[in-house]
């Protein structure tokens, strides 16, 4: 290889001194691990390498990458990154594969006095039992693996709060926990990887192992990660107050504050090179789902008191930035808070998954008094339809995956650890499924003071009913359910109708609910009791003048063991 040199004079102490400055010069590239990687599992070169740079994190300096070739000949362009792991090979490269056979690969730098080409090398890829990366259906409406195979998310926020070293929330026996009670995902925010002792344009790279640790621990467990990349309180001074108002630790603050974030052509400089970096370290992870790109954005400054069009135009920045530059396609949400008024019609255009959140004593429909009532209405009627109407609203608004990016917490009638909290985060996950949300409700928190009353045994039956739903596949439209004394909504294709009915103050034992618009013929009806998490023996229907009713049964005491419909139901119907 033909080295370039530079000869460059500068004066010390009145003596000129020849420094010689030498194009790069890559030493090695080395395979993480030996031997065959599987289909969708991560591949890692570690490289060694000389370089003229000053900061290792600004491309502008140090621009690292690889192409690699695939067995049907496409070409895959992937950032390389800065990790000083190593001292002997403080450069990495991390990419999934997406086909079985031979890859190739080339690793090449560039600075500012040349650029260079490492050896190139090979690989052999075997299939795996992973199913690749989550993005969005063909329907436009749910999620799917790269294999086809339906993703139907159902999980919740589990925010790390990680500080200091080993000090972090997420643990793996949460996670195991977490996974053995039917989750499948978690929502999260991480701590700022620039600091004020770092400074900007530069990671702390203790946290940026924190995250590595928390993706290997997600891809171990099959659970997928919807990462939130800008928590509003972190782009507040003062807009909420208190824990929400941090952007005075936050290096930003030294070029910009925090009313001109979203404005500022030098703070989208040092962004780009930011988010241009996570793609790079962890973008090629299969856990990763879901680009959460901001948080409730009306909780900051650059909202609240500067230009809503400038921070919709960073909005839109951020969503083309990772759609144009994820390898793997991922789509972005955003969202802002769940107040009633906070409807934001813009930011649902802008994203590629709708998400509302929903607050529900933030304005929204339910009781205003402590004490309610027999005759009263239910506050848990009010909360599930609450649920419906946000969801329809989504859904026939935007034509979109939707997704309600926060709710519950104690914004609720009832607080955490009263019965009527884990009944009204029950009737969430089912009234939300029924109205066509694409994953469960992102409750607000995964924590000691919630556990108990949010992550019971009914995530666990919600899965076990939602896992041979093939979303991705049917073509799924809301029908409306014609259900007497009690509330039902259904999603319906020519091949499956899934649906819940539920009785606002008592049993649905004995109701009949009505699905119109069918073809007369036979049909299979599955209930089930989604307390319970177990299916009735099917029952065999006809369909008669264009109408299906079926009949709840009602569930009698028996040997003495108590045996109850419960409140609500789910079904499924089948054309036989």
């Amino acid at each position: 290889m033909c080295k370039v040199v530079i000869c460059v004079l500068i004066v010390v102490a009145g003596i000129v001194v020849p420094v010689v400055a030498a194009a790069p010069v890559i030493h090695s590239v080395r395979p993480g691990t030996a031997g065959p990687v599987g289909l969708y599992e991560k591949f890692e070169l570690r490289i060694d390498m000389d370089a003229t740079y000053a900061n290792p994190f600004d491309p502008d300096e140090i621009d690292l990458g690889a192409t690699f070739t695939a067995p049907s000949g496409k070409t895959w362009k992937i950032w390389g990154f800065y990790n000083p792991s190593q001292w002997s090979s403080l450069w990495m490269v991390r990419f999934a594969p997406t086909e079985k056979g031979t890859w190739r690969y080339v690793v090449r730098v560039k600075d500012k006095e040349g650029s260079a080409q490492g050896r190139a090398g090979s690989f052999t890829v075997v299939d795996s039992t992973q199913r690749g990366f989550i993005g969005i259906a063909p329907n436009q409406r749910y999620l799917r693996y790269s294999d086809g195979t339906s993703f139907y998310g159902v999980g919740l926020w589990y925010n790390d709060s990680y500080e200091l070293f080993n000090q972090g929330a997420i643990t793996e026996a949460g996670l195991d926990e977490l996974k053995r009670r039917g989750g499948n995902f978690i929502s999260f925010f991480h701590t700022p990887l620039e600091t004020m002792g770092s400074g900007l344009g530069r990671y702390d790279e203790n946290r940026c192992g924190r995250l590595d640790q928390l993706f290997e621990w997600c891809e171990k467990r099959d659970i997928h990660i919807s990462w939130n990349l800008w928590f509003h309180s972190y782009i507040s001074q003062a807009v909420w107050g208190g824990g929400n108002a941090r952007y005075r630790h936050n290096p930003y603050h030294l070029i910009t504050d925090a009313t001109g974030f979203f404005g500022s052509a030098e703070a989208w400089k040092y962004q780009e090179k930011l988010y241009r970096y996570m793609i790079a370290r962890w973008g090629y992870s299969r856990a990763l789902f879901l680009w959460f790109t901001i948080d409730e954005i009306n909780g900051t400054e650059g909202w609240a008191k500067g230009d809503q069009a400038v921070a919709e135009e960073w909005c839109r920045k951020m969503d083309a930035f990772f759609n144009e530059h994820d390898p793997y396609g991922r789509p972005t949400t955003g969202t802002q808070s769940g107040g009633i008024g906070q409807w934001w019609p813009n930011g649902y255009r802008i994203f590629d998954i709708a998400s509302r959140e929903i607050y529900e004593a933030q304005g929204h429909p339910m009781p205003r008094s402590g004490k309610v009532d027999p005759g009263d209405e239910s506050p848990l009627r009010y909360s599930y339809r609450n649920y419906a109407v946000q969801t329809q609203n989504l859904w026939k608004g935007f034509h979109k995956p939707a997704t309600i990016g926060e709710c519950g917490w104690d914004h609720t009638y009832y607080e955490p650890g009263m019965p009527g909290y884990l009944a009204m985060y029950h009737n969430a996950l089912w009234v939300s499924l029924a109205n066509g949300l694409c994953c469960t409700p992102f409750w607000w928190a995964w924590s000691d003071w919630l556990n108990d009353s949010v992550v019971t045994n009914q995530m666990r039956h919600f899965r076990q009913f939602v896992d041979d739903i093939d979303f991705a596949r049917l073509d799924l439209e809301p029908i409306a359910v014609e259900a007497g004394n009690c509330d039902a909504w259904a999603m319906k294709s020519d091949k499956l109708i899934f649906g819940w009915i539920v009785h606002p103050k008592t049993s649905v034992a004995n109701e009949s609910f009505t699905i119109a618009g069918l073809q007369d013929r036979n049909y299979e009806v599955r209930l089930y009791r989604t307390w319970r998490g177990r299916y009735l023996d099917p029952e065999i229907l006809p369909c008669r003048d264009g109408k299906l009713t079926v009949t709840i049964p009602e569930l009698k005491t028996t040997g003495g063991h108590a045996l109850h419909i419960g409140n609500d139901v789910a079904f499924k119907i089948v054309p036989k």
